[in-house]
């Protein structure tokens, strides 16, 4: 698939491809979440790290959560590391060639992170053995390739939750990007929240084949509102449907960060995705030697995922029936995909006292009970 165009893409005979260099130390106008807070490790020369972004660092979705967890390793570990990143790569050709170019660099450490970046991962990591990479969303990994992701659907079937509390019509939109197990896990399990608080609510979805359009993000936000959808919600990356939502005086999530300033009356949370501790962390290991290959899922517990603060026009009984469903999460006495869960044909997938375990959901290709619509087959 091809997410998005790599704009700035030059490349010239006997040269380095253009990359922009990211270099900060402390800064007072970091957000709170990047300030700085460990203790650097002594090293003779920064540890020189490249980042590989699938959209523009101003999406205010995706990649701007990823920047931002790069500045908040940059503020954490200050002049011992040195970090480049490249935005807008799409996951052709360009991101192999990118990726090359950033080990040819001398970089020591490097994050992809999207998950149609895996197979050229792969492919330039047997050729540079002594670098270390972090692939984010995949499932391949080598002796020098470690994967990492959140546990998204915690969060999501939180705002589930509040969306079964808060629609009027029990239609809800949702705004898919690409039919791939970790948005078709996202929609379940905001699905399986709204089941629990409204059993009688029904999720309608429309793909767009695309991480970041917000002209296609609006029109099928857009056809939503005329099916009827007084909530929204997207696994896409910009804030065009909070947006939307806010002018069409409906609700509305958001994605990623929090997108509160993109609709102060209809957003009512946003999934959050945190990665600055897991990149400082991961730079440290690098620094000190200790690095390995690891498959890492994090959730909220550990901090790497979770929900911006709530809208105060979520009613505080609902509010507190949300809080009480994390903390469970925290405990791991409850899950996303606690059974028992049927399918959209009545089949049942899960039984009772069963959960959908990790292999299930990395490979999931089918939509639980109260989701309409069918998935389509991905376009590559």
């Amino acid at each position: 698939m091809d997410r998005r165009k790599f704009l700035n893409y030059v490349t010239l005979a006997g040269s380095s491809f253009a990359l922009t260099s990211c270099i900060q130390g402390k800064n007072s106008n970091l957000p709170s979440e990047i300030s700085p807070s460990a203790s650097p490790v002594v090293v003779n020369e920064p540890l020189k790290v490249g980042f590989v972004y699938v959209g523009p660092v101003g999406d205010f979705g995706w990649t701007y959560a990823h920047d931002l967890g790069r500045r908040h390793m940059e503020a954490n570990l200050q002049d011992k590391v040195k970090t480049t990143f490249v935005e807008n790569v799409n996951e052709g050709a360009d991101a192999e060639k990118v990726i090359h170019q950033l080990a040819l660099d001398g970089n020591k450490l490097i994050f992809t992170t999207s998950f149609g970046y895996m197979n050229p991962t792969m492919k330039v990591a047997k050729d540079f053995p002594n670098i270390i990479f972090e692939h984010c969303t995949g499932y391949k990994r080598a002796v020098n390739v470690g994967t990492y992701l959140g546990r998204f659907e915690e969060p999501r079937y939180l705002t589930g939750m509040i969306a079964g509390k808060m629609t009027k019509s029990n239609v809800i939109g949702f705004i898919g990007a690409y039919p791939i197990p970790e948005v078709i896990r996202g929609i379940s399990a905001f699905t399986q929240g709204v089941r629990l608080t409204n059993p009688l609510a029904k999720v309608k979805v429309l793909w767009v084949q695309t991480w970041y359009d917000p002209a296609k993000e609006r029109e099928a936000a857009q056809a939503l509102v005329n099916l009827s959808a007084d909530i929204l919600t997207q696994h896409t990356d910009s804030a065009a449907v909070v947006q939307l939502a806010e002018e069409k005086g409906i609700y509305a999530f958001g994605h990623n960060t929090d997108m509160s300033k993109f609709g102060e009356k209809a957003h009512l949370t946003s999934v959050v995705n945190k990665w600055g501790k897991f990149y400082t962390d991961k730079a440290l290991t690098v620094m000190t030697n200790t690095w390995k290959s690891q498959d890492v899922w994090d959730g909220i517990s550990e901090g790497m995922v979770d929900i911006s603060p709530m809208n105060q026009v979520i009613p505080s009984d609902v509010q507190q029936l949300v809080n009480a469903k994390r903390d469970e999460f925290i405990q791991g006495t409850a899950h996303p995909f606690d059974g028992p869960i049927k399918d959209q044909k009545g089949v049942v997938r899960v039984p009772k006292g069963k959960v959908l375990n990790d292999k299930q959901q990395l490979a999931m290709d089918w939509y639980v009970e109260g989701i309409e619509g069918s998935i389509p087959k991905q376009k590559l």
